[in-house]
């Protein structure tokens, strides 16, 4: 039984619980080492693995992904979602990435024709060293994969027994990286008996104001959301580069009287929304150990 469960982010539809675990194990061993954590085995981490309920059941992609183009971007939370990384680029790298245009293109708003201002994102962001190399349809399939988590109950509720199915009564520490940390926060929010003391989110986007943020169940109030469940502690890192923690702090939407959100800024060169790289840092490293020392509540 594992004391610490890692949600996985996006575009892991293709891969497997073992595959996963046999890359991020190692990793998360070596962040708590680093920070002089204590010494954990292979076995004390657990994958909640929910990338099967994305993976089409037939398809004629290239190298594993749909063959997405620009044309395939036509729904309105889509377009927004890609138009708020578009203007998080290009706040990080104005230099690189040519900021959108004021007019709001590529928003529902805009009377430009979708297709046309969805090519203007994809091109602006595909100058970003944070999406540097990646393929338009890997970004394009992002885009739906946080789009139906959000608007499909079926898979909502499919993808949120797989994070149940988890967590046993030794599970001390919630890992969730990227989509990952919107998942395992609405699951310690529905489950506040489990026993997880500690959350540790990264590179998280659950502060994307109307798109995520603003859709998370339970539903914020007066702008504040819900405090996870019995969580003691909660960690929140990510890349100051990083495009999809587009909140960089999250304490100041989740206040609480008693607890409040640890929010740390992480260096992880080329890969700054990487999984690996988060948890092979220290300061993640520090956190895990953190919640592990807090045993039983």
């Amino acid at each position: 039984m594992a004391a610490i469960v890692i949600v996985h982010g996006v575009g892991n539809q293709y891969l497997g619980k073992y595959t996963l675990h046999s890359s991020v194990a190692p990793a998360l061993l070596d962040g708590v080492r680093l920070a002089d954590g204590p010494p954990l085995k292979p076995d004390d981490v657990e994958v909640a693995f929910y990338g099967h309920w994305f993976r089409p059941p037939g398809t004629t992609s290239a190298k594993g992904e749909p063959a997405y183009a620009h044309r395939d971007v036509t729904d309105p939370f889509e377009t927004e979602l890609l138009l708020a990384l578009w203007r998080e680029a290009n706040r990080l790298e104005p230099d690189r990435v040519p900021a959108p245009d004021p007019s709001g293109i590529g928003t529902a708003r805009s009377k430009a024709a979708v297709p046309y201002s969805v090519q203007r994102a994809l091109y602006a962001l595909s100058r970003s060293s944070f999406l540097a190399g990646v393929a338009d349809r890997f970004l394009i399939g992002v885009l739906k994969q946080v789009h139906r988590y959000l608007t499909d109950d079926v898979v909502r509720a499919s993808v949120q027994r797989e994070i149940a199915d988890c967590v046993t009564p030794e599970t001390r520490v919630l890992v969730g990286h990227s989509l990952g940390s919107v998942i395992a926060y609405e699951a310690l929010c529905a489950h506040p008996e489990w026993p997880v003391t500690t959350l540790v989110t990264i590179g998280s986007p659950l502060g994307i104001p109307n798109l995520v943020f603003d859709r998370l169940r339970p539903a914020p109030q007066a702008g504040r959301g819900a405090w996870p469940g019995g969580v003691r502690r909660w960690h929140n890192l990510c890349d100051r580069r990083d495009v999809v923690a587009l909140a960089k702090r999250l304490a100041p939407l989740f206040p609480d009287p008693t607890r409040t959100v640890d929010d740390v800024l992480v260096d992880n060169g080329w890969r700054a929304h990487a999984l690996e790289h988060h948890l092979t840092a220290a300061e993640t490293g520090a956190a895990i150990a953190e919640g592990l020392a807090g045993g039983a509540r």
